[in-house]
């Protein structure tokens, strides 16, 4: 059993502890739950790409793909299946540190899977390139264990775990193609009791090369004696989920496509989870959707059982095939909940940063502070990377999901320089392999707004300025107007808050790597600018 020492990821984050509140938030731009016993799909208009759900009791839990942010492995949690809150994150700081302290895009967390055992939580997940690891623990509200390297080795995704009525521990996978050489398989291996340690090389139970290319993320189950085999083929955003089951875990196992995007304009619907209500007489299904810079977003579907097989959302064409719907009743759970979203609005008045903020690598404790009494945020002004033309590699940059197609983000930052005549700027980022911003800036003659962008940014294009506007004073208003579908950007400032000017050009919003677009705040300094200089923010606001 491989473990990495605390020590340093305590010393990186005793100061990343997170808000949590009991007063519902509520979304100004997106709620699924239609206030009359159905909700609208996608329950979760928002970037949780792969994601797994499990019931503990009157409680459900998501994880989802995190890939380089840090924390990762976001926890959300919901009573109904419908209105979730993120809770936590199970990886403060990803492993090994010395490489996830510099930005990985596409690289960490891939499809981690959740799983109650023996009272206890537990996540496995892939990364292609070291191999399974684990993190466990016993309450998903407080900090999870220090992860565990179960199974070395490049390539090997999209890991789920199984313990059988015996006892016996088990743990299916996929292939990265880039890092194995090969993909569209499915392996079964053994573990130990404690799922700690894979004990054997594995089988391959299912090879999706004729009929299911790029098979992956598998979740095992397993009822009335068959064991099941969830698992997506044909590609992010074009596939479909297809069901396996066999009376021997290691196969052969039958065939059945479930879940196709048919007649609807629900495209790739797959990749997710099988969950019931807690009277066990009504079953359901998790999957996502790929829409380009808005990520995968999440969707909910009824799912019965016909002579042993799962029969997911709606049969509209009539092919026997099941297709997404895009409204349904709610899931019978025995009492109605609050509607509820996951934060996206932030005012900085309490002691932590929102759930909803990941940054672009592991986090340190000098790019920012959050003292109590102090209702802002300050971001230090922190050198870019040297040798750079832009933000592509920058570690703190503080970033969350869109929350959905037509939204606002708006932020107060003042910009104390310090010593320095030039060289500091903090502002707003829309953050993908393209991207733009909106900062407030100083230079020699005092200080500017100015609005950016980096074409093809991950070929390491150099940031180019769209506009400048001088300032009286060190303190700017910043917006941008997400709308979609496209996700163009319009970006605005003020200096009094009331009346804004559009400034620079607009932008489209691009996909990152593996990821959608994100939003949110940078704070840099160029490499040739004095030590020293931070910019206070007083709120980030996510509206109509």
């Amino acid at each position: 059993m491989k473990l990495y020492p605390s020590l340093f990821i305590l010393l990186f984050t005793a100061n990343l502890v997170f808000s949590q509140t009991n007063k519902p938030y509520v979304s100004e731009v997106w709620v699924a739950d239609n206030g009359n016993g159905t909700y609208k799909n996608p329950i979760l208009y928002s970037d949780y790409s792969d994601p797994d759900v499990i019931r503990v009791g009157n409680d459900y839990y998501m994880t989802a793909s995190s890939f380089n942010s840090a924390p990762g492995l976001p926890i959300l949690h919901s009573n109904d299946m419908v209105n979730w809150k993120i809770i936590n994150y199970a990886l403060l700081q990803q492993v090994p540190l010395e490489v996830y302290n510099i930005p990985q895009h596409g690289n960490g967390v891939w499809a981690p899977s959740i799983r109650y055992h023996n009272n206890e939580f537990y996540i496995y997940w892939g990364d292609p390139d070291f191999g399974v690891y684990m993190v466990k623990t016993k309450d998903p509200y407080s900090k999870w264990d220090m992860p565990v390297l179960i199974m070395e080795g490049k390539g090997l995704i999209d890991a789920c775990p199984f313990w059988d009525d015996n006892g016996d521990a088990y743990l299916v996978h996929g292939y990265a193609g880039s890092r194995a050489g090969v993909k569209s398989l499915l392996s079964v291996n053994k573990m130990n009791p404690e799922g700690t340690k894979v004990t054997d090389q594995g089988i391959h139970v299912y090879d999706g090369h004729d009929k299911d290319d790029t098979i992956e993320g598998p979740k095992l189950y397993k009822r009335n004696g068959y064991y099941y085999i969830f698992a997506p083929a044909g590609g992010v955003a074009t596939g479909w989920q297809v069901v396996l089951r066999s009376k021997n875990i290691y196969g052969p196992y039958e065939r059945k496509v479930v879940l196709e995007q048919g007649s609807t304009k629900i495209n790739g619907p797959h990749q997710g989870a099988w969950v019931d209500n807690p009277k066990g007489d009504e079953h359901w299904f998790y999957h996502f959707q790929d829409v380009d810079a808005y990520g995968r977003i999440i969707h909910l579907q009824p799912m019965f059982w016909k002579n042993d097989w799962p029969v997911i959302g709606q049969d509209f064409d009539k092919n026997g095939i099941g297709e997404p719907v895009m409204s349904y009743k709610k899931p019978n759970v025995g009492k109605t909940y609050p509607i509820e979203t996951p934060a996206e609005t932030d005012n900085f008045e309490g002691f932590n940063l929102g759930l909803q903020w990941q940054w672009n690598a592991n986090s340190n404790v000098v790019w920012y502070a959050k003292l109590p009494g102090n209702d802002y945020l300050r971001l230090f002004s922190i050198k870019s990377v040297k040798d750079s033309e832009n933000l592509w590699m920058v570690p703190n940059l503080l970033l969350q999901k869109f929350p959905a197609p037509d939204f606002t983000a708006s932020t107060k930052i003042t910009l104390h320089p310090g010593e320095a005549k030039s060289g500091k700027s903090a502002g707003i980022i829309i953050m993908g392999m393209d991207y733009a911003t909106l900062s407030i800036a100083n230079d020699e003659k005092g200080f500017f707004i100015k609005q950016t962008e980096a074409i093809k940014a991950m070929d390491g294009a150099k940031e180019k300025i769209n506009a400048e506007e001088r300032l009286t004073t060190n303190t700017a208003y910043l917006k941008v107007e997400v709308t979609g579908p496209d996700a163009m950007c319009q970006f605005l400032y003020s200096e009094d808050g009331k009346k804004f000017k559009k400034i620079g050009k607009s932008f489209k919003s691009e996909v990152g790597k593996w990821i959608g677009a994100k939003v949110g705040l940078f704070s840099v300094s160029t490499q040739e600018s004095k030590r020293g200089g931070y910019a206070d923010v007083d709120y980030f606001k996510i509206t109509k």
